[in-house]
């Protein structure tokens, strides 16, 4: 199947807390046969970039949040783990490098995060490589989500995102940010109704000035780049790492086959236009390519493959 990986707006997270998945070498073709151009994966472990090679599927590199110390505190560790992780891969198309994943500003591991991130720019620069480095968000760090246009992180998380922000700016790397409207619908089922969060609302739920919100997805997005423009973040890129909908385990509150179905397929398509805010191709990483059966403590943890682990689709979705 041929298509073209840098035109398209959807990949996939590699995640492998299990112990029944087949090996990267049929993940790959796996990826490859669904035209699933673009990948990110959680660690840099070297059988899944071997098994990259020549591929011509985009990748982003998780940096583990437990490296981001050594990382942060000495040039000679970056500088060695690009030389370990980056540089034996030149025909693996290594898009980002992403430091840390999720790290809340309360986590001793937050001051670690940018220079981390300046520490890993430096090793990448004196490669003569082209990759940027950045880190991943979770929507936590807003305190305030609404209306979109008010959207800004909150006192807790200030000091933390504005130097990353910064970082970002002058290197010009987009920011890294899991959006997921299950969680936040799960929590206030009261307020956000159901379709809103799938994408299926028959029309706007929620005005904002001129803009118009007919699911939460968009909504979430657009408070975030209200955040950014508010600490001289408006001309950063966001690039959405993860967001998915499991099919089980919440006892059939919203977890279902039929509701993740109709998340994704209508996700997919919804990215290739982006936001009321930012229209155009987003950027944006389906969780997760399988279901993991390590993973928790929720139930729901389990159950956001796209495939099962023998590799049998769970959904009929096209992704190119």
């Amino acid at each position: 199947m041929l298509f073209d990986a840098a035109a398209q707006s959807i990949g996939v997270n590699y995640g492998t807390i299990a112990d029944n998945l087949p090996p990267a070498t049929d993940v790959i073709t796996l990826y490859t046969t669904n035209g699933i151009g673009k990948m990110r994966i959680f660690d840099p472990n070297h059988a899944t970039l071997q098994a990259l090679k020549g591929s011509n599927i985009e990748v982003i590199v998780g940096v583990v949040n437990n490296d981001l110390q050594g990382l942060a505190t000495s040039l000679a560790t970056a500088n060695t783990w690009v030389q370990t992780n980056i540089i034996p891969y030149p025909d693996v198309k290594i898009s980002y490098i992403a430091a840390g994943n999720e790290i809340k500003p309360s986590d001793p591991l937050a001051q670690y995060v940018g220079p981390a991130i300046q520490n890993l720019n430096n090793a990448i620069t004196a490669s003569n490589l082209q990759i940027k480095v950045s880190t991943v968000i979770d929507m936590s760090l807003l305190g305030n989500s609404f209306p979109p246009s008010a959207g800004s992180f909150s006192d807790s998380a200030s000091s933390y995102i504005n130097a990353i922000v910064s970082i970002l700016v002058s290197t010009n790397a987009p920011l890294l940010a899991n959006v997921y409207p299950y969680f936040a619908y799960k929590s206030d089922p009261t307020n956000i109704k159901l379709e809103y969060a799938l994408f299926t609302s028959p029309g706007v739920v929620v005005q904002d000035g001129n803009l118009g919100y007919q699911n939460l997805f968009d909504a979430v997005l657009d408070a975030l780049y209200s955040a950014l423009e508010k600490i001289g973040g408006a001309n950063l890129t966001v690039i959405v790492t993860e967001t998915g909908w499991p099919s089980d385990g919440d006892s059939g509150v919203a977890a279902t086959i039929v509701n993740a179905g109709t998340y994704y397929k209508n996700l997919i398509s919804h990215v290739k236009n982006g936001t009321p805010k930012k229209p155009g191709p987003l950027e944006t990483y389906l969780f997760a390519m399988f279901d993991e059966d390590q993973k928790g403590p929720a139930e729901t943890e389990k159950h956001f493959g796209l495939f099962s682990p023998t590799k049998e689709p769970k959904y009929q979705l096209t992704f190119t």
